[in-house]
């Protein structure tokens, strides 16, 4: 069977969009991957690049990019867009306490869990004072 052909007996009526889900998914996986990869793969020869890499809030544009191709809804995209960027603010605290912690002679296991509940007392005391100015996440 030739390349033509192949192509041909893809596009053949009785293939169907659920069939291809799971390679989706895959693909999705696979690019999203990469990326973390790529910065840990940084990391290691050019602090500064991969902490840029990682400061884009790639995760944020490949959650958007994955459900605006699901489901062509952009009112589902702005109301995460808009929640993202509430939600934002109180995970800097992470980036805040984590170095403290290791500047402070901490265990690197214990500084990210450490800087992991400051980080999650943030958003608890973030989501109340929101909730005082009406504002819901």
């Amino acid at each position: 069977m030739n390349y033509t052909m192949t192509v041909v007996k893809l596009m053949d009526a009785s293939f169907d969009a659920v069939s291809i889900l799971p390679m989706l998914f895959i693909i999705k996986v696979f690019i999203s991957a990469l990326i973390i990869a790529l910065v840990s793969e940084l990391g290691k020869r050019f602090s500064a690049v991969a902490a840029i890499l990682a400061s884009l809030p790639l995760t944020s544009i490949l959650a958007i990019l994955w459900l605006y191709y699901d489901t062509k809804n952009v009112e589902t995209i702005r109301a995460l867009s808009l929640n993202i960027f509430w939600a934002v603010l109180p995970s800097l605290l992470f980036f805040i306490a984590l170095p403290s912690f290791l500047k402070w002679g901490m265990k690197f296991e214990w500084a990210m869990f450490g800087a992991s509940i400051v980080m999650v007392l943030g958003y608890t005391a973030y989501l109340f004072v929101l909730k005082k100015f009406g504002i819901a996440i």
